[in-house]
């Protein structure tokens, strides 16, 4: 299965009405990409996508190696073609000061790599946070962005969170083209990743 012919800026924007961390990926025209379930209540994350918001088709499923996210691994299973497609790896000790994430394909290669781009967004999110009324609009001036690079420095996306009051809303855009199976990973990475960093703050 890969997600292709996709027409960029995504968006990725949650909903507010369920418990759950569900949240929509649409297309620069509005049209649906896909529909991100994040199954509540589960000691390791399990994340389904969907191919659309009737959740009529499940395309890929997401599932942590391990309870606790520190160093976890969230392998990224095709459930149309039943494989394996590859699995975006978390780096703890780095992810404490700037969020770092390796990207690795069905082969357990490292492909690409997700930096955050400045820790200090992160930081300055953190006490401004804890200032009571203007703690509650930081998501509308403090919004960090995640670059995918290669091995060679190469910049193929970036994902900013969009400004917004309860930060419900991401955008995610191609810098460089790209293989039609690299870009389906890269993108099922981030969308787990939104979904990390979100819990975050």
């Amino acid at each position: 299965m890969i997600l292709q012919n996709l027409n960029y800026p995504l968006d990725f924007k949650f909903k507010i009405t369920t418990l759950s961390s569900d949240f929509n990926i649409t297309d620069k025209n509005g049209n649906y990409v896909a529909y991100v379930r994040q199954k509540m209540f589960k000691l390791k994350e399990d994340v389904i996508v969907f191919n659309d918001e009737s959740k009529s088709k499940e395309l890929f499923r997401i599932k942590a190696d391990r309870w606790l996210d520190f160093n976890a691994s969230y392998s990224m299973q095709d459930l149309v073609n039943k494989q394996n497609y590859g699995r975006l790896a978390r780096k703890g000790m780095r992810s404490f000061w700037k969020s770092h994430y390796d990207i690795l394909d069905e082969n357990d290669q490292t492909k690409f790599q997700i930096s955050e781009d400045n820790a200090w967004v992160k930081i300055f999110d953190g006490i401004v946070g804890e200032i009571p009324v203007i703690g509650m609009f930081t998501g509308y001036f403090l919004n960090p962005s995640y670059t995918v690079k290669d091995a060679n420095g190469t910049e193929y996306f970036k994902l900013k969170k969009m400004p917004s009051l309860i930060g419900r809303r991401f955008q995610l855009d191609r810098l460089k083209d790209i293989d039609d199976q690299d870009e389906s990973l890269v993108v099922l990475s981030f969308l787990m990743m939104v979904l990390l960093e979100r819990s975050r703050g």
